[in-house]
C-alpha cells in the first residue's frame, strides 16, 4: 500500500506541468474563482474579527500554513487561522508518549477529540470550521477548490493505497463529501471511499449540492473537533 502511494506521487513536483488537467477543467476552475472572490468579499468583516481574536489571545501568529499534498503531488501551504499553541509538535509528541489510547486514536484517524495543542479560541474556531476560511486564498491561487478531497499530508496519502491516484486527479477542497457526511465521526477508509466516489462522479451540480449541504453540517458541528 505504501509503495503504491509513493509511485502515485513519483515524478511530480511543483514545477511539473505534464500532469493531466484536474477534474472539472475550466468550468470548475471558473466556479472556484467566482465563488471564492464572492466569499472573500462577503466574509471580510468576519476575517478581521477572527484575526484579532487569534492575535490577542496569546500574541502568536494569526495564520498557519501546513504543508499538504495537492493535485499531481504538488506540495502547497494549506492556510488556516492558527488554532494551536506555537510548539504544538512537541506538545503532541509528549502527550502521545504518555497516553496509549490517544496514540491509537491518532494512528487510526490522524485526529484527536481532545487535542492538547488546541487553544481556547482555536477550539471554538474548529468547532465552527472557521479556522479553514483562509483556504479561500488557496482557492484563488489555484492550489485548492471549493469542493474536493480533504487536503492530506504525505503520510496520510500513503494510507490511501491504490486510491491515491484519484486524490491526485483533483484539487483538494475547502469542503467535500467527507465534510458533509460526518467528518471525524466516520472511518478513514470511508473518507478514502468518499474521495474516490467524488472524483469518479464529478459534476458541477454535485459541487453545488455539497456546498449547500455544508451550511447545516457546519451549523450543527457534525464530527467537528
Amino acid at each position: 500500500m505504501r509503495d503504491i502511494a509513493k509511485s502515485a506521487t513519483a515524478g511530480f513536483s511543483q514545477a511539473d506541468t505534464d500532469f493531466p488537467p484536474p477534474i472539472g477543467g475550466l468550468i470548475k476552475r471558473s466556479f472556484d474563482i467566482v465563488g471564492s472572490l464572492a466569499g472573500l468579499i462577503a466574509l471580510s468583516p468576519l476575517f478581521v474579527m477572527i484575526a484579532l481574536l487569534v492575535k490577542f489571545s496569546d500574541g502568536g501568529s494569526i495564520f498557519y500554513g501546513h504543508r499538504r499534498i495537492g493535485r499531481g503531488g504538488r506540495i502547497f501551504p494549506c492556510l488556516k487561522f492558527r488554532t494551536m499553541v506555537p510548539d504544538g509538535d512537541k506538545v503532541l509528541a509528549a502527550y502521545l508518549a504518555t497516553n496509549p489510547e490517544a496514540n491509537a486514536e491518532w494512528i487510526a484517524t490522524r485526529k484527536l477529540k481532545n487535542d492538547p495543542r488546541v487553544t481556547r479560541v482555536g477550539a471554538v474556531l474548529r468547532k465552527l470550521s472557521l479556522d479553514e476560511l483562509p483556504q479561500i486564498i488557496n482557492i484563488l491561487q489555484g492550489d485548492m477548490s471549493l469542493v474536493g478531497p480533504r487536503p492530506v499530508v504525505r503520510d496520510e496519502l500513503e494510507i490511501y493505497g491504490s486510491a491515491a491516484v484519484y486524490y491526485l486527479k483533483s484539487r483538494p477542497g475547502l469542503t467535500g463529501l467527507w465534510q458533509v457526511s460526518g467528518r471525524n465521526d466516520v472511518s478513514y477508509d470511508s473518507r478514502v471511499a468518499f474521495d474516490r466516489h467524488y472524483v469518479e462522479n464529478w459534476s458541477l451540480f454535485g459541487d453545488v449540492r455539497i456546498i449547500i449541504k455544508t451550511v447545516p453540517a457546519v451549523w450543527m458541528s457534525r464530527g467537528s473537533y
